[in-house]
């Protein structure tokens, strides 16, 4: 049994062409990516909506006076006196 050994350069490969894409497999890809882009996007701001809309609220009622904590406080003491 003999193995044959080749040294020299290789031989090109021969062209193999793509198959041409039909439109609904694009549509389909535009598709997926445009979900993908989405998912990514709502992972990213919707943490940052949360957070900024909790700093809003607290930086108001610092502005009016008063706190999260007493507002709370005040509802529980009224919910308890009903």
């Amino acid at each position: 049994m003999t193995t044959e050994l080749h040294e020299g350069p290789l031989e090109a490969a021969p062209d193999i062409i793509p198959a041409k894409v039909s439109w609904r497999e694009k549509r389909r890809n535009r598709r997926r990516r445009r979900v993908w882009f989405e998912e990514i996007l709502g992972w990213i701001l919707v943490p940052v909506i949360l957070v900024s809309c909790y700093w809003i609220v607290t930086a108001g009622l610092n502005a009016v006076g008063t706190s999260p904590s007493a507002i709370i406080d005040g509802i529980t003491s009224i919910a308890s006196n009903l």
